[in-house]
């Protein structure tokens, strides 16, 4: 049954005539969905060129697929996920056959479910799974039209779904007025305007008389064979413009152009039906039942419809439908303000406070004349449960909207400080600096003063990772410390984690050194230290003071770790915990810290922090010659910045291509790293790059590269975790290049560190440099110390370069046959390893003393697996489920399926469990069996 003023949609929508170039690129997309491959394509172009038709069209030849549409609509662009539940709502009876976490995620962000804010990777990983599982039954197209209108949460994870498309028989197209932002990086269809005569043909189907061909060519030029404005224009032109042309208006921009004649056909209309027009524009849900209610509360009366239906504005049907986005606009913007304050008023009355409250919260604040407590109130606790759902944008939004409404200065800068805070977790920093300015024009405590410096540090972190926000974070420690002690100290924590990354590249005032000593000063805790206060005062000591000093404190703290601290805490520390570890040469703490790091990142979904723990634990497996763990580690950490956009360096992946002996791979990364840490700020990361240079020089034998690289990494001296590698690297360098003064100078700075430190890691690279500058019984005497030193450690690499330098120490002193045995023992450690460049250093001086050592061959017949397929197929081995592959590399367990045949098929296997047997060391070297 038909509502009043409803009729059939109107016949006017653009012609598809001379779009035979997109129906081919989208007709293929479809044949590839059918035949089970995954698809994304991102439609772009100015309003009214056709991007709704084409996928009214694709929806209509999708035969045999499932076809699933949304759309952006600007009103809602504040709801946190409303765009991907219009997506996924008609599949919502399917999430029992998701992983657990998955689908309390998705669940929680519908606000089917109460619990924490769910990670946003963690509902995107959800609803990839959930469009999966769908595309076993039946091939699944996913239309979503006006994406530059979606709610920031639903744009940022379907374009992380379409990413993350394998082997589903899913297709993904995204109708945008612009390509970019989200989306960038998927196949693009930019839509233009008609060619000229298919321009001509539209225009004259549309023309009720006749038209001078000059005035003709005027529109079709003006349009630009656009479409819509083909449609459009000439409806607001009479009869003798038409004729005559005499006075057709002079070129306007083509979107002014549309929207004004959508406008002028609303003030055209009656004033009921003008009002209709605007509730409905208000409203973005379509719902006719509440728009209806809504007539009837302002007594417009049913009978307004029929003329919007039949100036071809909008229909009132099933849905409230617009004829174009541009229609809607217009009928809201030429309404009075007091018009739509009224409208909205109405809208609010009749949504239910306890279905949709934060729509309500909202139209309320639209409606409000001015400021009003009771609103504001309102639209916080919308910014909770927003918040809760994991809506940090829409969260924002009703407290910027609070704070707009609120008359008491205190309170509103306080609101905005909230906002500003909401906004930074989004990601918005733009807006969060808006929103900070707001709450700095209003009276602040102390306390809030002190939030908006830690607030406009963590933005200067985050975006310029760590230049700018070690100066003022230390600013905000200082003024928290006669009001909040335990705040304080945590800022001056912040501080110190943001001084080191920036190293080098740290601005005046903000050095490491002058951090410390700042944070050594702090005020002590009012409770027992637990291991956070313990890192604070153990790494000011360590950075200002003496290294020494602070090491029994840090010790502490890595022992006291996680007793007494919530996850967010640990996960929050655990990095800086990982580095100290590093600082105090505990391998041990580093092994078991960073894998406790992994753990908690993947078990909470927390993927903002994963890059970091992946990074520390890829050190703790390289360190221990688990090249094959390490770099499936490097594959996931790499999956994970593509799907969350995360700025960090490759660290890991220095470290592997430097062991491995890839001298191409490595410096072309070490070059991409100083470039893109110097843009950033990141000093440390020059360090990083600078360590893996002189270590891949080392082992290639280029002494002289890689005591030039040694020395440029530790120009800047004082950062200790920074330091541990890069002065061994110096030393063996430099001491091979006869730089006798060089290696010395390195070797006494080393030995501060070492002897205070007094593990085995750290006395056993003591030993290994002294030993290069030592001769006869004293060099043969730490030789040996250093091989015994490292065997009580996981540190396999060190432990075999030792031998390979006790090896090469044998042979020069001609005891060949001792020199052997030795570079034997490290030739095949490294090659077991896959330390390629130290093995082929070994081979050569073992081939000097008169043994020949020929390389480790493959197994003929092997098929190589690419990269994606080795990393599947080393998880598989190790045990992990197909959906726990996933979740692990952002794909569906269905593509990881469909990787494992693959593999299987290559490697000639039929079973997992046949994997570990022909898997070798290196991921490079797959081998299959004959």
């Amino acid at each position: 049954m038909q509502l009043p003023g409803s009729s059939p949609m109107w016949r006017c929508t653009p012609e598809l005539a001379g779009r035979h170039t997109e129906r081919q690129v989208l007709d293929r997309l479809v044949e590839a969905v059918r035949a089970g491959e995954s698809r994304a394509l991102v439609m772009h172009g100015e309003p009214g060129v056709g991007k709704t038709a084409l996928l009214d069209y694709l929806a209509g030849h999708a035969s045999g697929c499932r076809v699933v549409r949304a759309a952006g609509v600007q009103s809602e662009m504040e709801l946190a996920f409303a765009g991907m539940h219009q997506l996924c709502a008609p599949m919502l009876d399917r999430p029992q056959a998701l992983p657990l976490p998955q689908r309390d995620a998705l669940r929680t962000a519908f606000g089917m479910n109460a619990g924490p804010a769910p990670d946003r990777f963690l509902i995107g990983l959800a609803a990839l799974s959930l469009l999966s599982h769908v595309a076993e039954e039946q091939p699944l197209v996913c239309l979503v039209d006006d994406e530059q209108w979606l709610d920031h949460a639903s744009a940022q994870v379907l374009a992380f779904v379409a990413r993350r498309l394998g082997a589903e028989s899913v297709g993904f197209v995204f109708a945008a007025r612009a390509p970019g932002g989200a989306l960038a990086g998927l196949p693009e269809l930019a839509v233009r305007g008609l060619r000229e005569a298919d321009a001509r043909a539209l225009l004259d189907s549309v023309l009720t008389g006749p038209i001078d061909g000059r005035v003709r060519d005027q529109i079709v030029a003006e349009t630009r064979g656009n479409p819509l404005a083909l449609l459009e224009l000439p409806q607001g032109l009479t009869v003798a413009e038409l004729a005559g042309g005499f006075g057709l208006p002079g070129a306007v921009p083509l979107e002014g152009s549309i929207e004004e004649s959508f406008r002028r056909r609303v003030s055209a209309l009656p004033d009921r039906t003008r009002r209709l027009l605007l509730l409905a524009a208000a409203d973005p849900t379509g719902d006719p039942a509440l728009v209806w209610r809504a007539v009837g509360l302002l007594g417009i009366g049913a009978d307004a419809a029929a003329p919007a239906a039949d100036a071809g504005l909008a229909e009132f049907g099933t849905r409230v439908r617009f004829r174009h986005p541009l229609a809607r606009s217009a009928a809201y913007q030429s309404a009075s303000t007091q018009d739509r304050q009224q409208a909205h008023g109405a809208l609010a009355e009749v949504t239910d406070p306890q279905l949709d409250p934060d729509r309500r919260a909202w139209h309320r604040a639209q409606a409000s004349p001015g400021p009003d407590e009771d609103i504001a109130v309102e639209l916080e606790r919308s910014a909770g449960r927003a918040q809760a759902r994991g809506g940090l944008a829409a969260s924002a939004a009703f407290l910027r909207q609070a704070a707009t409404l609120t008359l008491d200065p205190a309170q509103r800068a306080g609101r905005a400080l909230a906002a500003a805070q909401a906004k930074m977790q989004a990601g918005v920093f733009d807006v969060a600096r808006d929103l900070l300015a707001m709450a700095e024009s209003g009276p602040l405590s102390e306390v809030q003063q002190a939030s908006v410096d830690v607030m406009k540090a963590q933005l200067a972190f985050v975006t310029s990772r760590g230049s700018e926000a070690a100066a003022l974070l230390l600013k905000a420690a200082k003024r928290l410390e006669p009001i909040d002690v335990d705040l304080s100290r945590a800022t001056y924590l912040d501080a110190l984690l943001a001084a080191t990354f920036a190293g080098r590249l740290a601005n005046p005032g903000a050095d490491v050194v002058e951090v410390a000593r700042a944070a050594g000063a702090a005020p002590p805790p009012l409770r027992d230290p637990r291991a956070p206060d313990l890192l604070l005062d153990g790494t000011a000591a360590a950075l200002h003071a003496e290294y020494a000093a602070g090491v029994p404190i840090l010790r502490r703290a890595l022992t006291r770790f996680g007793a007494g601290m919530s996850v967010d805490e640990e996960l929050r520390r655990m990095f800086l915990a990982c580095i100290t570890a590093m600082r105090i040469w505990d391998d041990h703490r580093c092994d078991v810290l960073s894998a406790r790091y992994v753990q908690l990142a993947r078990e909470t979904g927390t993927l903002s922090e994963l890059p970091l723990a992946l990074t520390a634990r890829t050190f703790t497996l390289l360190l221990a010659g688990d090249l094959t763990s390490a770099a499936s580690l490097t594959d996931e950490l790499q999956a994970v910045t593509e799907a969350t956009g995360s700025g960090l360096a490759s660290y890991g992946a220095l470290g592997l291509a430097a062991l491995r002996g890839d001298e191409a791979w490595a410096s072309a990364l070490v070059e991409a790293t100083i470039e893109d840490v110097t843009r950033r700020g990141e000093g440390i990361g020059i360090t990083f790059a600078e360590w893996a240079n002189a270590m891949l020089s080392n082992g290639l034998g280029h002494y002289d590269k890689a005591a030039a690289a040694g020395r440029r990494a530790t120009a800047y001296d004082k950062e200790p975790a920074a330091l541990c590698w890069s002065l061994v690297e110096l030393t063996e360098a430099a001491a091979r290049c006869g730089m006798t003064e060089t290696a010395s100078e390195a070797c006494r700075r080393l030995t501060e560190m070492t002897s205070a430190s007094g593990t085995d890691w750290a006395l056993g690279a003591q030993a290994r440099s002294h030993a290069l500058l030592s001769e006869g019984d004293a060099a043969e005497r730490l030789y040996r110390e250093s091989i015994a030193r490292f065997g009580k450690t996981r540190l396999r690499v060190d432990r075999a370069r030792a031998h390979l330098l006790y090896g090469e120490w044998l042979r020069r002193e001609r005891r060949r046959g001792e020199a052997r045995e030795q570079l034997r023992t490290a030739l095949g450690m490294l090659e077991g390893m896959g330390v390629g460049a130290f093995a082929e250093r070994a081979r050569r001086e073992l081939r000097a003393t008169g043994e020949t050592a020929q390389k480790r061959t493959l197994i003929e017949g092997h098929e190589e697996l690419t990269a994606q397929e080795a990393q599947i197929a080393r998880l598989a081995r190790d045990g992990l489920s197909n959906p726990e592959i996933g979740t692990r590399l952002f794909i569906s367990a269905h593509t990881v399926q469909y990787h494992l045949r693959k593999v299987f098929a290559k490697l000639g296997i039929t079973s997992r469990s046949q994997l570990d047997r022909v898997l070798p060391g290196s991921p490079a070297t797959v081998q299959r069996s004959r």
